[in-house]
């Protein structure tokens, strides 16, 4: 039997008419506020000013080269009503990398912030300042209203930060969006009077989908602001008058709110938690959070599929369990496969293979790394590999790509990382693997040191031997005075490897 065409949800739409004075959205560097109601009607004008002023049309790409603001919220929302697709670009990148992004996806129209490179127009493609684009906005009448696309079209492309040297850009869906936004509203109690605050860039996927598409399910409310600032944070945590709820961040934004003057977790009165993702959180560091009343819920996700595991909010499992990333997502099919691609005993290391609406459906203008990235039966391989315990919690060891093998051993260089991260000295650390006429490849360790402290590689190797075998424990070790990084806080070891290969690091 013929299954009906689903079009795009659109929950906005829904809580204009359901509950129309509700707060849906505030741009904190203005000020401006939107109910949604009022939400619902800016993005039928924004539709008037892409259809009729650019002659938008659906498939064409929209890209942005800006800073977090309620704006893009509504660019995003007018285009995924009528059918293009939003292409938020990372406007750290150099001018040379944001074009190579630009001749990538070929945009009809580009948004951008005054501040960011100027990228001149091509052949095809128009050019509009945010701040343009807003005003229009604001004189334009709404649209009339038309029918939804498919809600398996593709409607966002996000170009993963990578970590490879590589980027891509990652094809998302409708249905994708959707699903991560149940997937995280299930695993973090997402409710109709959560505040998010939302100052995680806007072209990852943290930024862009988890920190907005759940609240906006629920009818809630979304607090924009244009970036991270670890004092300002602090103040708006504490701010009864915003109540946030929720805070999405990578682990090293959360250091940074911990080292801050005003750090006052006492005053964060109505979080429900400090969520963190996009990269390892070390189980002590967790604790450390627990102890001071704040609930850190680590999980899991990635750009091909957003949120994938999570931590349950409560304190005595998230203690027991530190250091995991959780439990699977309630739309989420997964296995832990080893290198015979069959699933592996509880305990075993294996890669994790997932499937479920919120998986991409592949890579744009990548037929080939799309291929690549599904078993021949449709699972997604995420390169990543794991554990899981009897209770079905899943705990990640290292990407498959960074294991390598020492002595006929597989070394995971984050189970060294994690051992080093528990000294008292160390700041940062990443480890990779090197070769060694004795033993194949062995472990060499980049660390960044507390201030005041001075690498000492012997008591490091003796620190890591009383945690981890010994085939694990790195060989070397090199200062540095920072560990290269993505705008999303992953480390870049394809840096180090080049590094390595050069031969331009002192090691001790």
């Amino acid at each position: 039997m013929p299954m009906p065409h689903w079009t795009t949800p659109d929950p906005v739409a829904l809580y204009a008419r359901s509950q129309p004075d509700r707060l849906a959205c505030v741009d904190l560097a203005t000020d401006r506020r939107w109910t949604y109601a009022a939400l619902d009607a800016a993005i039928q004008s924004a539709i008037t000013v892409l259809a009729d002023g650019y002659g938008l049309t659906a498939g064409q790409r929209i890209a942005a080269i800006a800073r977090n603001s309620a704006d893009l919220l509504i660019l995003q929302q007018a285009a995924m009503r009528i059918g293009a697709i939003f292409v938020p670009v990372n406007w750290r990148l150099s001018s040379a990398e944001q074009l190579a992004v630009l001749d990538d996806c070929e945009p009809a129209l580009l948004v951008r912030d005054e501040a960011a490179p100027w990228q001149p127009p091509r052949q095809g493609r128009a050019t509009v300042e945010v701040g343009a684009f807003a005003a229009d906005i604001v004189a334009a009448p709404p649209a009339p209203r038309r029918a939804l696309p498919s809600v398996d079209a593709t409607s966002i492309i996000l170009y993963t930060s990578g970590t490879s040297g590589r980027s891509k850009g990652v094809i998302l869906t409708e249905r994708n969006a959707l699903a991560t936004a149940i997937n995280f509203g299930v695993l973090g109690r997402v409710g109709n009077r959560s505040v998010f605050l939302c100052d995680t860039p806007m072209f990852h996927v943290i930024g862009l989908i988890t920190s907005l598409r759940p609240p906006l399910l629920q009818g809630a409310t979304v607090l924009i602001s244009p970036g991270f600032d670890a004092g300002v944070t602090n103040r708006r945590l504490a701010d009864p008058e915003l109540g946030v709820t929720h805070y999405f961040c990578v682990p090293q934004m959360a250091k940074m709110l911990r080292e801050q003057a005003d750090f006052a977790p006492s005053r964060w009165t109505s979080l429900t938690a400090l969520f963190t993702g996009g990269a390892p959180n070390p189980a002590a560091n967790i604790r450390w959070w627990l102890d001071q009343g704040i609930l850190m819920v680590d999980g899991y996700g990635m750009t091909e599929a957003g949120t994938v595991l999570g931590m349950p909010i409560d304190p005595q499992v998230i203690a027991a369990k530190a250091g995991s990333a959780g439990l699977a997502a309630p739309m989420l099919s997964m296995r832990l496969v080893g290198a015979d691609e069959r699933d592996v005993a509880p305990g075993e290391p294996g890669e994790l293979w997932i499937a479920g609406p919120n998986v991409t459906p592949g890579y744009w203008n990548r037929a080939n790394e799309t291929a690549n990235a599904f078993s021949a039966d449709g699972w997604f391989r995420t390169g990543d590999i794991g554990r899981m315990d009897e209770d079905g919690f899943v705990t990640l060891i290292d990407r498959r790509k960074d294991m390598f093998i020492s002595g006929g051993e597989n070394v995971y260089p984050a189970e060294a990382e994690a051992a080093l991260l528990d000294h008292p000295d160390i700041a940062e650390v990443a480890v990779i693997g090197v070769a060694d006429a004795q033993w194949g490849e062995v472990g060499r360790a980049y660390v960044v040191m507390k201030p005041g402290r001075r690498l000492d590689a012997m008591a490091l190797a003796s620190h890591c031997a009383a945690r981890i075998a010994r085939y694990k424990v790195p060989k070397t070790f090199c200062p540095l005075d920072a560990l290269p990084r993505t705008a999303s806080g992953k480390i870049q070891k394809h840096v180090l490897r080049a590094r390595e290969e050069a031969g331009s690091d002192a090691f001790i």
